[in-house]
């Protein structure tokens, strides 16, 4: 695949610490990519290599196929929306958005007309003459976008664009934002440590843990089909358990070893009794211990065999409550044996019954 903006085995040390460490991948013309990982992975720095403002130790940084290394962050055509924005607080909107085409000198038509079609994008025509300190935060994040947007860069960089934001703003921002990029065409790139911010506004999810690229992909890929034991433990609601062989239905797939496995919640059946579930003789016993609601489901916390597992339950179901006894069917589980991540079915849905 030709990619718009590729690193190949970038390398990065500060002070001992690698921040990144044989890093590679592709961002396609066009395309929408969220780096996530956890705090301190490197995906921050992944960034600021990219825009220019870090310089990587080994390794190629590639844009439009022209290799930048070497070349000045003004002269990438990058723009680059901030964490804390960093808007200019003695300039209006329509001055901070303007600000990067006066810096290049352009004349006042064009510098007007510019402005005038973002503030118009970003919906900020009626505060183009208010300060940031007047603004709201989801304002001054629209500000910035369209500040980064105004020179008409060829890549759009965004390091945890909606961290202050409220919960409810930051949700609606997250499909304003998405709609935005995906209208205008342009590649970009964003830093979050945030899954549902991921998967929401991500064409592409790259994920970066102690500074190497675990995986790439869609965001159904990465959550269907992990590739590593990080990828299948970090992503979702996941439980891991030491040996997933003490669970009805399950084998190890090779002898001696760990049996390390994880569990999501939508792996397991939950159920009140037997009449209530699918394969009851494939069933675990177990204690519920806590419950959460969460709007369109409960989520359920049931300890069995000393393990604390985390399933879901229909809000149609009659509600079950700590320290009720009930019943769960592990329908598959991810094997963590050997370094490799597989899928492993319940033996009791091959066959008729299952003897234990």
């Amino acid at each position: 695949m030709k990619y718009e903006v590729e690193l190949k085995h970038i390398e990065k040390s500060f002070n001992g610490f690698k921040a990144a460490n044989d890093a590679s991948f592709g961002v396609a013309k066009g395309e929408l990519a969220g780096l996530l990982g956890p705090s301190g992975s490197g995906k921050t720095t992944l960034l600021r290599m990219l825009a220019g403002l870090e310089k990587p130790d080994k390794g190629d940084i590639l844009i439009a196929g022209r290799r930048v290394n070497d070349l000045p962050a003004r002269e990438r055509g990058i723009g680059f929306v901030f964490q804390n924005y960093a808007l200019f607080r003695h300039m209006t909107v329509r001055d901070n958005i303007a600000f990067g085409l006066r810096v290049q000198k352009e004349d006042s038509h064009k510098i007007k007309v510019r402005t005038d079609e973002l503030l118009e994008l970003t919906g900020l025509s009626q505060v183009a003459k208010r300060y940031p300190l007047q603004l709201s935060g989801g304002q001054r994040q629209r500000v910035a976008f369209a500040r980064a947007l105004a020179p008409s860069p060829s890549l759009l960089l965004l390091d945890e664009p909606f961290a202050a934001i409220d919960a409810k703003v930051r949700k609606e921002l997250r499909s304003w934002l998405r709609e935005a990029i995906h209208n205008l065409g342009i590649t970009s790139l964003f830093v979050t440590h945030d899954q549902d911010e991921a998967v929401e506004v991500a064409d592409k999810i790259i994920i970066v843990n102690n500074g190497r690229i675990e995986q790439a992909g869609s965001p159904l890929e990465i959550y269907q089909a992990p590739q590593t034991p990080f990828v299948a433990d970090f992503i979702g609601e996941s439980v891991k358990v030491e040996d997933y062989t003490q669970f009805k239905g399950f084998t190890a797939e090779e002898k001696g070893g760990s049996h390390q496995g994880i569990i999501r919640p939508e792996f397991i059946e939950l159920a009140k009794d037997e009449k209530e579930i699918s394969l009851p003789l494939g069933a675990e016993r177990g204690t519920v211990k806590a419950t959460y609601f969460r709007g369109s489901s409960v989520a359920v916390d049931i300890e069995v065999r000393g393990q604390i597992l985390r399933a879901h339950r229909s809000l149609e179901k009659a509600p079950l409550q700590a320290g009720d006894k009930a019943l769960a069917f592990i329908h598959r589980i991810y094997s963590l044996e050997a370094g490799r991540t597989r899928i492993i079915e319940n033996r009791a849905k091959q066959k008729e019954s299952v003897v234990i």
